[in-house]
C-alpha cells in the first residue's frame, strides 16, 4: 500500500459523531458509495528475552500464543461494532494478523490487515484485531512474564472512501508482504 502520505488532522473538520447540538449519534452512511477500503494497524508487546524465545519457539504450557493470538484477532476484527459502540457493522473481506519478532528490542510486533467492499472504513476492525491479538499474547504468557507492556497501537495506512489515503511517516516496511 504504497503512496502519498496524507496529513493526520484535516484543519476545520468537523467531529462525525456529534449531532449540531453536540449529541453523541452514529454516522449516517446510507449515501456514501460502496468502495473497497483497506487498512494496516500495528502495536507490540515489549517482554523479557526469554518471553520471546518462548512465544516464537511455541514453547509456553499454554499452547501455540502465536496462532492463538491471530484466532483473537481475527474473531475481535468481526465483532468490533460490539465492542466499540457507534462503528457500524461491516462485512469483512479480508483480515489478515501477522507477528514479527524484534529480538534486539525483546518485542512481539503485531500487524493487522482488514479489507472490506462497504461505506465505510476498516480503521477500527484493523485496530481491534491488533489490540485483541496483543491481549491474547499477554494471557497465553503472563504465567512467566507478568511485566509485559501493550503498547503502540496505531493505525498505519488505510486507503478508500472519501477521505482518500493516509499512510503514517516513519513506519517500516512489514517483512514479506
Amino acid at each position: 500500500m504504497a503512496s502519498k502520505k496524507q496529513p493526520t488532522r484535516r484543519r476545520g473538520a468537523a467531529l462525525t459523531h456529534l449531532d449540531r447540538d453536540g449529541r453523541i449519534r452514529m454516522v449516517d452512511v446510507g449515501e456514501k458509495p460502496v468502495t473497497r477500503r483497506e487498512a494496516i494497524a500495528r502495536g507490540q508487546v515489549k517482554m523479557a528475552a526469554a518471553t520471546l524465545e518462548a512465544i516464537v519457539g511455541g514453547k509456553l504450557k499454554k499452547g501455540e500464543a502465536l496462532a492463538a493470538a491471530r484466532i483473537a484477532g481475527i474473531m475481535a476484527a468481526k465483532r468490533t461494532h460490539e465492542t466499540i459502540p457507534l462503528c457500524h457493522q461491516i462485512p469483512l473481506d479480508v483480515v489478515e494478523v501477522d507477528f514479527r519478532p524484534d529480538r534486539a528490542n525483546s518485542t512481539l510486533e503485531i500487524q493487522a490487515r482488514t479489507v472490506t467492499d462497504a461505506r465505510t472504513g476498516v480503521e477500527m476492525e484493523a485496530m481491534v484485531a491488533v489490540s485483541a491479538a496483543a491481549l491474547t499474547i499477554y494471557d497465553m504468557a503472563k504465567a512467566i512474564d507478568r511485566a509485559m507492556e501493550i503498547g503502540a497501537v496505531r493505525l498505519v495506512a488505510k486507503r478508500g472512501g472519501r477521505s482518500g489515503e493516509f499512510i503514517r511517516s516513519g513506519e517500516s516496511q512489514w517483512p514479506g508482504k
